[in-house]
């Protein structure tokens, strides 16, 4: 049994951690932070957890969290850099579902987020904690960077074709939404039902903060740097994530057996499903559950498509730091996180 702490436990992704680990059998969650709720009880800011956790939010501590096993940051960026050199100074594991460690670089950091990497000299200890791509290196890290939402659906998308050299790395477009939840719990205008509901828009179209690591792991996966175009769109829906993934296959490539290479590159995942030649993923099938759904198809010699689902919430944040937990403590990947979607 572990002790974990959660620093920064209202929004939608503390929640949904905390929904995971209080049924965990190997975890007891033993402190979760807010400045903005102390002195609150869990259950009465998110009552799904009643009777489940008697947790009481309290300020963030440093010696309260030294304490601990294990610390998740579920923070927005920024504010892990500050406090996680302390936590590892004291043998203290931490996974960062936020993005102040996933990219190496700490100048593209600065580019990106806008404000200097304050922890720079803990980026070398940070493992990306992609399972399906780097889980030989998850247990026996200090810290793991948990992936972004639209990074996780990407990358495990394009993974068995750029792995296999397939991929014409000049090609590839992610065209991608998200349902409103990955924007935050935070009241914004856009996000309001009157705004969001029966509209669909994209943003970030001339540059998104998770373009630079989706490339940065794609990257790697391929052996040499590569650039995509990446558009999200915001859906009036509350969870899930669909990423309809175009490229173009090498020459000699074009008639390659698409579905055996997917199958075979993901034949023995717990949490990717390779549906049939062909298929459409709904989002819905994912909803809850810490799956990613991917189906290929190819429209014309040469031309690939991949389609991959997620629920953000989940596979897209807190399931997959979870999964990443589960490694770094030498426990079954899959413990806690076998939970079959929600349908309707």
């Amino acid at each position: 049994m572990i002790r974990v702490g959660i620093v920064g436990g209202t929004g939608y992704t503390g929640m949904e951690l905390l929904r995971l680990l209080t049924a965990h059998p190997e975890v007891e969650p033993a402190l979760i932070t807010s400045r903005a709720e102390a002195g609150t009880r869990v259950d009465s800011l998110f009552p799904n957890l009643r009777g489940h956790c008697d947790l009481t939010f309290s300020g963030p501590d440093e010696g309260a969290l030294a304490a601990m096993d294990l610390v998740f940051f579920a923070t927005p960026h920024g504010v892990a850099m500050d406090m996680v050199p302390q936590l590892l100074a004291q043998g203290v594991r931490v996974i960062d579902l936020g993005a102040d460690f996933r990219l190496r670089d700490s100048a593209a950091f600065a580019q990106w987020y806008g404000m200097a990497h304050r922890a720079s000299d803990a980026l070398g200890d940070a493992v990306y904690g992609l399972p399906e791509t780097t889980r030989a290196h998850i247990p026996g890290a200090r810290l793991v960077a948990n992936p972004g939402c639209y990074p996780t659906a990407v990358i495990l998308g394009y993974a068995p074709l750029l792995a296999a050299g397939m991929l014409d790395p000049e090609t590839l477009i992610a065209d991608c939404k998200s349902g409103v939840s990955g924007a935050g719990r935070a009241a914004k205008v856009n996000l309001i039902l009157p705004e969001a509901a029966d509209s669909l828009h994209a943003y970030g179209v001339s540059g998104h903060r998770h373009r630079p690591e989706i490339e940065q792991e794609l990257s790697l996966l391929a052996g040499a740097p590569l650039t995509l175009q990446f558009t999200p769109h915001l859906m009036p829906m509350i969870r899930g994530i669909h990423a309809t993934l175009y490229g173009r296959l090498r020459s000699a490539l074009s008639d390659a057996d698409l579905q055996a290479i997917f199958a075979e590159h993901y034949g023995r995942e717990p949490f990717v499903d390779i549906l049939p030649f062909a298929s459409h993923p709904a989002t819905r099938s994912v909803r809850g559950a810490n799956t990613c759904r991917i189906a290929v198809h190819q429209p014309r010699p040469g031309q690939v498509v991949v389609l991959s689902v997620i629920d953000n919430l989940v596979k897209g944040a807190a399931g997959q730091a979870v999964q990443n937990m589960n490694l770094l403590f030498g426990f079954p990947e899959t413990l806690g996180l076998e939970q079959i979607a929600l349908m309707p």
